[in-house]
This record gives C-alpha cells, structure tokens and sequence, in this order.
C-alpha cells in the first residue's frame, strides 16, 4: 500500500545540512571522489557529529511524539551513493532519529526527486540543488555549515523569515536596488492595499500555519519575519499576511538594523534570507540559511 505525504509537514535535508560532514567534504574537495568513499568506509563506524540543521529536525521530529501522532515526515536526500551512506545511516541510528526514508543519488541533482515526496521544504549545502529547487517551485534554503553549536529550546520550534525575496516576490525589492529607497517607500505606502506576490518560502509558512493549527493546544511552533523595512513600509507586510490569512507570531521591522541580535533573541532554529549580508552574520549565533532567488525564477 502507497503512502501520501499529503497530511505531513515534509522536509527534505542533505546529509551535510543534518550533519557535520566538512572534513569530508574537504576529502572529496582535495582528493577526489575515491578518496572520499575509502575515507567514509574507513570510518563507518564512527558517529557523525550534528550539523546546523541538527537541531530544527531533531525538534520537528519531536512533534510527532509531542502530538502522539504523525505530522513531520524527514528524509535524508544526499548526493552521496549506497556506498558511503552506511556512516549516515549509523549515525542516524545513534541519535535515534524517527528518519526511515532516504534519497542516495550517487552525485545527481537532488531536486529532480522533490514532487516525488510532496517536500514542503528543501534544506543543503549545495547551492545548485537549491537552485534548481527554488526554480521548480519548492521552498529551498542554502543552509551554512557551522561548527558552531547553538542554543535554543528542544521544546519548540521558531522560524524566522526575511520579507523581500523570501515569502514575498522580488518585485519590491528590485524597486528599491534600480531607484533607491525613497522611490522603493513611495511604492509600498501607495500599494499598501496590494497584497505582495508570493516569494519562494510562501509555501513553506503556509505549511507551517497548518502545522500550528493542527499542534495548536501543545504550543510547539512560533514563526517570525524580520525584516529591513520599517513600519510605514510594513504595513504592506501586514495586509499581506491578512490577505493570505496566515497569522505570523512575530514581526520586527528593523529599518536596516542589524538582524543577528533579533535573531539570537527570537531563538530561531532556522532563519531564511536571500542576502548573504545578513544571513551569514545572522549564522554566527542561529542557524541560517541563504534563499538564492530572484523575480523570474518562479
């Protein structure tokens, strides 16, 4: 009998997003893919430390037991071939990780296989496949890998997004890059009862509102955007996520202050943005991952 993955939350994650695998990486990087494949077989039996996306999939798995019923589905979909994966699957196992589906594509595009597992969001280190992704229509993020070790609750979930490029459309954004910032507020405040266009992560809060409703008395997920406008230009914002009718927890209108600290507050287990000026500051303290789009990919 089939499964549908219709009534789950379904995250896809790369090996090397849900684990540290850097110095292997660097194996494969330095020495080619023989290389890597004697270095992972050598050691495949040594448990692998956690990755940045560690902590967000630990605490969506945690729901399910939470909920004492099946709302998140995980799956490990790596570039990495049967071959090397039996050190994933060991470690896996190690942590005791509700995870039984994986994707081994032998060095393949992961993001041909997405629409075959329903997957609401698409996490890893490889940047075409997020690209490729995104272009396909799925919420993707490029996550860093960080040997930092974070700190947040294991009895809640928080996401936090960027607006422009992230949940919403481009097309804003673009305003503000070709003519400035006074032509970019001028356009908000006069469309500010012109929903935005839905961006590359639309989906994924939409999905994420539906999980907070289904998991609403246990109080495990709080969603937050936090962004570079301000609030004139942030009422936009609010009728939007109005329009959609989707309730987001948390907004910080930062008016081009820096994110990071907001962030490490908010205690983001993951935070989305399109811009490498503040995702990668931002990574230093939460787990972040880049958004690589622009209008026209979708």
């Amino acid at each position: 009998m089939s499964v549908s993955f219709e009534n789950y939350l379904v995250v896809g994650i790369s090996s090397r997003a849900l684990f540290n695998l850097e110095k292997e990486n660097e194996v494969f990087e330095k020495e080619g893919l023989d290389a890597y494949r004697e270095y992972q077989i050598v050691h495949e039996n040594d448990v692998l430390s956690p990755g940045s996306g560690f902590g967000l999939v630990k605490n969506l798995l945690n729901i399910n037991k939470l909920a004492k019923r099946k709302l998140v589905e995980v799956i490990v979909m790596s570039r990495n071939s049967a071959d090397t994966s039996l050190r994933i699957i060991h470690s896996l196992e190690h942590y005791d990780m509700d995870i039984g589906r994986m994707v081994l594509s032998g060095g393949e595009d992961i993001s041909r296989y997405l629409s075959a597992f329903g997957v609401d969001l698409f996490l890893s280190c490889n940047e075409n496949d997020v690209s490729n992704a995104i272009h396909a229509g799925f919420a993707a993020g490029m996550i860093y890998a960080r040997d930092t070790k974070y700190n947040f609750p294991d009895h809640q979930i928080r996401i936090a997004f960027d607006a422009d490029a992230v949940l919403f459309s481009a097309e804003s954004e673009k305003i503000y890059q070709e003519h400035g910032l006074e032509a970019f507020t001028e356009n908000e405040i006069l469309n500010q009862d012109v929903a935005l266009k839905k961006g590359p992560m639309a989906s994924l809060l939409k999905s994420l509102s539906w999980l907070q409703n289904e998991t609403k008395d246990l109080n495990v997920l709080r969603t937050a955007i936090v962004t570079a406008r301000n609030k004139d230009t942030g009422v936009r914002v609010i009728k939007t996520l109005r329009a959609w009718n989707i309730v987001v927890d948390e907004v910080f209108f930062m008016q081009g202050a820096k994110k990071a600290d907001v962030l490490a507050c908010f205690g983001a287990n993951i935070f989305f943005d399109d811009q490498d000026v503040h995702a990668l500051p931002a990574s230093d303290v939460v787990p972040s991952a880049r958004v690589p789009y622009r209008e026209g990919e979708m």
